[in-house]
């Protein structure tokens, strides 16, 4: 055959493919249900960003309180606080950037078709997902296949690659829910093919520079950690081509950076995200502990309290309540008539008099000590979540070990005799490394391996870098008989993983579920 015979007849097949994908995932999303078939929505992550789509188009307003009097559309993924008419409301904790995309889309759709998400939730969301989410799989594979037609070096790796990509691993899995790992993954593909492009082929267009940095800062304002591939590859396009960075490349990552921080301005009236919300405001005023701090611990609003306020402009109500978090230290004061919260903070002889900053500490929150459960709780040993985390029951290489032939291609590009290839592979395993060491070293309410969910979800959007370092392995498997049943095993094993959970994403992985069985866990 000749290569244009060849490259026609690799078009087909993946054109095949995406069709097998597309349709698997369509027919998924067609039978998407939660909750006894009450509503669309899988979880309270899913159904956090839901309600601020619904509240934004059919209400007008961030705060999704009029959407979540419906228990149906509650979530524990969700922060309180004062709003712009001075009034605290509910909102969800999710940044809003993807929240006011979808919601444009959802508008089209309610004033062109007269649907709501109120009266025909099903169907709305069926047509947004298959839109916004089959719509971004596709713009991943037209990327990714560009990559494998400029650097594959043979058909079968070419295939292999692209048949893992649309079904052994987990962002085909997540494409039937609202979520924002999807996103930043596919901008993380159209970033990287973007940047092989000028770093690899020594292509200078404009447009080269503004596309990778609109898609790096793009994937960083949908997954934080990203913005280490943003840094990473803007200084490796800085160094490339200063310029034409500068000028293409430094204004894509601006527009994303203004749209991200604005639309956090306008739904939270902080430039801060809701997760940077979590400490005590201000001191606005201190009190005389003698005066105040015995009362205080008695539940009791003492005088000198009231007219610390009053001088403050504030007339506390005849019964405002107060909470004794920790007797002699720390008081929280919440009047429901003027609609406010303060915290009352014991530091060193006097008691200061805070604004309340605390987003995520409300009534009925979830987030509270003694009110998680599950993995939420956190894992206490940072060695057992760094094992779990890549070996063990949400395991990177446990549970989608293609990933193992990616480690093997990464060594084979460092211990290459091309120079630039050794460049995009140490920057991929920086990245990957840094994410990991990133993860295994919070605090201990965030290692919950991102929660139920089927895989560990945040360092999805890492999948198409692996997918770059994967071509080398899957060349040199092409050769040997041998080393081609090898791959199909370990893709084999990585495809049952990411169908597991076909019909629910946010569901705990199968290691775990047989853990669970076992009395592991």
């Amino acid at each position: 055959m000749t290569d244009d015979a060849n490259r026609q007849l690799r078009l087909a097949i993946y054109v095949l493919l995406i069709a097998v994908s597309v349709g698997t995932i369509i027919g998924r999303i067609g039978q998407m249900s939660a909750n006894h078939g009450k509503h669309p929505f899988m979880s309270a992550n899913d159904r956090s960003r839901w309600a601020t789509v619904r509240s934004l188009v059919d209400y007008g307003t961030f705060a999704i309180d009029d959407v979540i009097a419906d228990r149906r559309w509650d979530s524990i993924d969700k922060v309180y606080h004062v709003g712009a008419d001075g009034k605290r409301h509910y909102y969800s904790s999710k940044p809003p950037l993807m929240a006011v995309m979808l919601a444009g889309e959802y508008w089209v759709i309610k004033n062109g078709m007269g649907l709501s998400l109120g009266s025909y939730p099903f169907y709305v969301a069926r047509i947004m997902l298959v839109i916004t989410n089959v719509g971004l799989l596709l713009v991943m594979f037209a990327s990714l296949i560009a990559m494998l037609e400029r650097y594959g070096r043979s058909d079968w790796g070419r295939l292999f690659i692209f048949t893992t990509a649309a079904f052994g691993t987990f962002l085909t899995t997540f494409a039937i829910t609202i979520n924002n790992h999807l996103v930043a993954a596919v901008a993380t593909m159209v970033a990287i093919d973007l940047g092989t492009r000028i770093w690899i082929d020594g292509k200078r267009d404009a447009w080269l520079f503004f596309g990778a940095g609109f898609a790096a800062a793009f994937a960083a304002a949908n997954d934080l950690p990203a913005l280490s591939l943003l840094g990473l590859l803007g200084l490796a396009l800085l160094i490339k081509a200063p310029a034409k960075t500068l000028v293409a490349g430094v204004p894509g990552a601006l527009l994303v950076a203004i749209a991200s921080f604005g639309t956090t301005y306008w739904a939270h009236g902080s430039w801060k995200p809701p997760y940077a919300h979590r400490s005590d405001g201000p001191a606005i005023a201190t009190l005389d502990v003698d005066a105040a701090a015995a009362e205080l611990d008695q539940g009791e609003v003492p005088e000198p309290v009231r007219a610390k306020f009053a001088a403050l402009d504030v007339q506390l109500s005849e019964t405002p309540e107060l909470q004794v978090r920790e007797a002699g230290d720390r008081w929280v004061l919440d009047d429901p008539i003027v609609d406010r919260r303060w915290a009352l903070q014991k530091v060193d002889n006097v008691i200061e008099v805070r604004t309340w900053d605390r987003w995520y500490d409300y009534a009925d929150t979830y987030w509270r000590d003694g009110v998680k459960k599950g993995v939420d709780l956190g894992e206490q040993s940072r060695l057992t979540y760094l094992f779990h985390m890549l070996v063990g029951h949400h395991g990177v290489f446990s549970l989608t070990p293609i990933w193992i032939l990616s480690v093997v291609g990464g060594v084979m590009l460092l211990r290459g005799d091309d120079r630039q290839w050794r460049d995009v592979t140490i920057m991929i395993a920086t990245l990957t490394i840094v994410c990991v060491l990133f993860y295994t070293f919070r605090p201990l309410k965030d290692r919950n391996y991102g929660g139920v969910c089927s895989g560990f979800r945040w360092l999805f959007w890492l999948i198409p870098l692996w997918l770059v370092t994967l071509q080398p392995a899957a060349d040199w498997c092409a050769k040997r008989r041998w080393a081609c049943w090898l791959a199909a095993l370990l893709l084999l094993i990585s495809a049952a993983s990411a169908a597991y959970p076909a019909l629910n994403p946010w569901s705990h992985p199968w290691i775990y579920r047989y853990q669970e069985y076992l009395g592991w866990l």
